[in-house]
């Protein structure tokens, strides 16, 4: 394993709820890191976040580690979830609320229901 992948490796290890995004989960530098990070955020999800601008290793080798072409990209305990259409979809579906469940990560179930209200 190269050191890239045991970066990514230990951070996913190590952190709950993991978000490779272009920026900060408190200055986002593209609309679909944005998006994401607005999404946990809003429902008070505590989350690691990895800005990939800041490190060009990183920002490829997570293409790679996930074998996924697009940042951002969310880790829940270990697990590849996706990026910004799949948190999407999840968002609004409720799906990810039940993977926050299952995982037993906490969030504002009532902030959930509020982003389905304004989107339905």
């Amino acid at each position: 394993m190269t050191d890239v992948n045991q970066t990514i490796q230990s951070t996913v290890d190590d952190n709950t709820v993991v978000l490779f995004m272009k920026g900060t989960k408190e200055m986002p530098q593209c609309g679909f890191s944005s998006r994401v990070a607005g999404v946990l955020n809003f429902m008070g999800v505590d989350f690691k976040d990895v800005n990939v601008l800041a490190d060009d290793e990183i920002r490829q080798g997570i293409k790679d580690f996930s074998d996924w072409p697009t940042i951002p990209q969310l880790y829940i305990k270990g697990e590849f979830v996706g990026g910004c259409d799949i948190i999407t979809e999840m968002t609004l579906s409720g799906e990810l609320d039940t993977m926050f469940d299952d995982q037993g990560v906490g969030y504002d179930k009532a902030k959930a229901d509020q982003i389905r209200e304004a989107n339905g």
